[in-house]
């Protein structure tokens, strides 16, 4: 299945480049992270294309890290 995404070099840059586009999401298919559209990714869902959104949490510690959320899985 072909998707409409820009493919990025690690997460932190796909979730970077959602922030910049409010009608963006960033995702991760097969260990490769994508800056995607979201309706694009509600298209992938309900193919039922297995992914996950990628976001970004700060811990107590004040350090940051990816979360996932799994769809399809």
């Amino acid at each position: 299945m072909t998707i409409s995404a820009i493919e990025c070099v690690d997460a932190y840059e796909a979730i970077q480049i959602a922030r910049e586009n409010e009608d963006a999401c960033a995702i991760t298919i097969a260990g490769r992270r994508y800056a995607t559209p979201r309706a694009e990714a509600e298209r992938l869902e309900r193919a039922g294309v297995e992914f996950a959104y990628l976001g970004e949490i700060t811990r107590d510690d004040g350090k940051q890290c990816i979360v996932t959320v799994p769809v399809n899985d």
